[in-house]
């Protein structure tokens, strides 16, 4: 099921049914337990293929536990990405890179599950460190806090009765206090019932060959709030196209494949993985070219920030819920020690207000008291 179907399809499967916020929360249960999993993993010597081995399996444990006898889709939605220093992401290799984390690396995590269609996302950031007990310092810290910034200013404006367009300037206001600058091309999308990026989008940063619509956020929706931030130009360039290992099915691209391994692969793609995020394995590879060349897998290239550069990633899943917007995923960042800070008041402002709504609040005490 999709954004389009029908009216009551389209209730069945909003906020204002429980069992939905039931399935959201459970899936958001599973990506956190596997992100807390892979993040105390994530120690100097630890392979980067073996990190991402770890998050899928603990999802696919994870969603194999529940709704169990219950005739209902589950599994990966975002395959484990574990993306170092200034590759900003979709870092999620095969299994012959021995690329290990070193004492110092910036690493971001990339992870998350669905139920029944209902998708929980998560990214965090960390620095790889033997003892993890002292503050993070310098630049990381600085592209790190701005990030955390950057996420808890969005979730605060993307609530009902604000528009899109008023998100991009407060997050323009917060990296230049910072020295950071926002990664070009990253948006926050809602997601609907089985779609990661469905028709309402956010555009952190403005670009001019980026036109999307601006539109106002409803009680109800679903988003997956998107931060990334860069101590660089935010400008990212890709490396080897070889690197790429994510793709996502281009559900309205139809077209007969000649070869016999492209249909295979795309047939165990439309079984496993119909609408979400994949990663591709080496022995699929030779099915993939006429896939891409054809339209009918989008990739999602491993892309670089310059040489010394650091990005940092955050990311959380939120329900815009009639009591306020309800954060579901995420873990706390480690503690940081930047010297930088955003002063502005306007901003200062906004963070300093609640992602709940105390109107709603005293209105359902005093219902529930009459």
């Amino acid at each position: 099921m999709s954004e389009y179907g029908s009216d009551h399809e389209r209730e069945e499967e909003s906020l204002s049914n429980p069992d939905v916020v039931t399935k959201y929360k459970a899936a958001a249960k599973i990506t956190n337990a596997a992100l807390t999993a892979v993040v105390e993993a994530c120690k100097p010597g630890a392979k980067i293929v073996d990190l991402c081995d770890k998050g899928d399996s603990l999802l696919n444990e994870g969603v194999g536990k529940e709704f169990k006898g219950k005739e209902i889709e589950k599994g990966i939605a975002v395959p484990t990405c574990i993306s170092v220093n200034n590759c900003v992401g979709h870092c999620s290799p095969l299994n012959d890179c021995a690329v290990e984390l070193k004492e110092g690396d910036l690493v971001k995590i990339d992870i998350g599950c669905h139920i029944d269609g209902y998708i929980a996302q998560a990214a965090h950031s960390l620095v790889v460190a033997a003892d993890g007990a002292a503050p993070v310092t310098g630049r990381a810290a600085d592209v790190m806090q701005c990030a955390q910034t950057c996420f808890d200013a969005a979730a605060r404006l993307i609530r009902p009765g604000h528009k899109s367009s008023e998100v991009a300037p407060v997050l323009a206001k917060i990296c230049e206090a910072y020295g950071c600058n926002l990664v070009d091309g990253v948006m926050t999308y809602e997601m609907t019932r089985f779609v990661i990026d469905a028709h309402k989008a956010v555009v952190h940063k403005a670009q001019p060959d980026q036109k999307v619509e601006d539109v106002e956020f409803e009680e109800g929706e679903v988003y997956a709030i998107d931060c990334l931030v860069s101590s660089g130009e935010g400008k990212p360039k890709l490396h080897d196209e070889k690197e790429t290992t994510v793709y996502k099915r281009a559900m309205e691209v139809q077209y007969q494949l000649k070869m016999k391994a492209s249909r295979e692969l795309l047939s165990e793609v439309q079984k496993k993985y119909p609408t979400m995020l994949f990663r591709c394995g080496w022995s699929a590879r030779f099915g993939l070219v006429e896939c891409l060349n054809h339209g009918l897998l989008n990739a999602y290239p491993v892309t670089y920030e310059k040489e010394g550069d650091l990005v940092a990633h955050i990311k959380g899943t939120v329900l815009l819920m009639p009591s306020g917007s309800d954060k579901i995923t995420g873990v706390p960042l480690q503690p940081l020690q930047s010297d930088k800070s955003c002063d502005d008041e306007e901003v200062k402002a906004l963070l300093a207000t609640s992602l709940k709504n105390k109107k709603k609040k005293k209105k359902a005490a005093k219902e529930a008291a009459a």
